[in-house]
């Protein structure tokens, strides 16, 4: 597959997790750490990481709930390729399966209403939103060029149990979008959560809990940030999440 050679290693929680990633190409961000933290499983959760890139989420839910079970669904050979290499350096084998396959084709992949969460990072951008190369991985996890949102949803509506829980982070500026698939796809938003760059910027990402087939009533929490002033170092609890 051409992948033996350009990677990086990141290490998460004092050296306890280690996550490959290439060096050119998808680089997970702090999106996807964001998202890992703000899932609240059952200890005996099944998830499913949707679209997982080089399964970092799938990794630090790994760590943080040792007995939850995982499957990582990731359409692109390269990415699917660095998560199985990931679980195997973090010896996780018998607790994260790594799928390889499009969600807009779950049914043939997946069984449904079989998981008890999911978690979601999908492609942020519209394909006429700005210039990329369709064909790049960096392109296709980032914008909808393979599916976006909608498809998304649609997949974790399917996978899911009934009241279920998936969680999404998504930009802020698009989060009316977010909020209509879900409830178009039988998912009720339960939490909300801005997240701001530092103190007095605008918020930049939305995380969201939804419930499949659930009731009215969603509860919007203390807005997070990322860094304690523009430019400055991470706060306390953006680094905590890093940490051991």
């Amino acid at each position: 597959m051409g992948i033996a050679e350009d990677f990086t290693e990141e290490s998460l929680f004092a050296g306890k997790l280690r996550c490959l990633q290439p060096r050119q190409g998808y680089r997970f961000s702090v999106d996807a750490v964001l998202l890992a933290h703000f899932i609240t499983p059952e200890h005996t959760a099944r998830i499913l990481d949707l679209g997982s890139g080089c399964g970092v989420v799938s990794l630090i839910l790994s760590y943080r709930w040792p007995v939850v079970s995982l499957v990582a669904l990731e359409l692109q050979s390269r990415l699917a390729e660095v998560v199985r290499r990931n679980v195997v350096i973090n010896n996780l084998e018998g607790r994260i399966t790594v799928v390889e396959g499009d969600c807009r084709r779950i049914g043939a992949l997946l069984p449904q209403n079989s998981f008890d969460w999911v978690a979601a990072n999908p492609p942020y951008y519209p394909t006429g939103s700005s210039r990329y190369h369709p064909e790049t991985e960096r392109s296709k996890a980032r914008h909808e060029i393979l599916g976006g949102i909608g498809e998304m949803a649609e997949a974790a509506a399917f996978a899911m149990k009934f009241d279920g829980r998936v969680a999404f982070v998504y930009p802020a500026a698009r989060v009316e979008t977010l909020l209509g698939v879900l409830r178009e796809n039988g998912l009720a938003p339960q939490r909300l959560q801005r997240v701001h760059p530092y103190p007095g910027a605008e918020a930049r990402l939305m995380l969201v809990e939804a419930v499949k087939d659930g009731g009215e009533g969603c509860e919007v929490l203390t807005p997070f940030f990322i860094c304690q002033e523009k430019g400055g170092a991470y706060t306390s609890e953006m680094a905590a999440m890093y940490a051991e």
